[in-house]
């Protein structure tokens, strides 16, 4: 896989039946390694390494519900409290950032209201903080504790 822009990180690959697999930290089992999984493990370890996000409140791809419509989410972070607190859309390495996937994830934060919304394709990141019904665009992805 290609390097991204955020920090390596020792990751443990696998060949299974022909087929490379990625161990998931947070979902503790081995996944595809598709273009989109090589993005979204890397995304999971900068929050945890980097950022400080507690990885007992880190989800990966759990389920959420807009109207009566069943979407699954790539990266759900959680307060101390259990609201959702960021929100994470992760896409391939391959592609380049829209405005589609920055209307995907926030059609799926509509039901969950989390404070952070964050579009990556590991090469570019895009965070926004929701408030009051619309986003700021942000320079950086906040710290956990901030």
């Amino acid at each position: 896989m290609v390097p991204l822009n955020l920090p390596q990180f020792k990751c443990n690959i696998r060949k299974n039946d022909g087929k490379y697999e990625i161990f998931d930290v947070i979902r503790k089992k081995y996944v595809a390694l598709t273009p989109e999984e090589w993005v979204r493990q890397h995304f999971v370890n900068f929050l945890i390494k980097d950022l400080g996000y507690p990885r007992s409140l880190v989800s990966v791809e759990s389920g959420t519900r807009y109207h009566q419509l069943k979407k699954r989410t790539d990266i759900v972070v959680y307060d101390r409290n259990m609201a959702p607190l960021l929100l994470a859309e992760c896409k391939s390495f391959k592609l380049k950032l829209n405005q589609s996937g920055m209307d995907q994830a926030s059609l799926y934060n509509r039901s969950l209201q989390a404070k952070y919304l964050v579009v990556t394709n590991g090469i570019q990141h895009f965070c926004c903080e929701f408030n009051n019904g619309s986003y700021t665009f942000l320079d950086r992805i906040p710290m956990f504790e901030e």
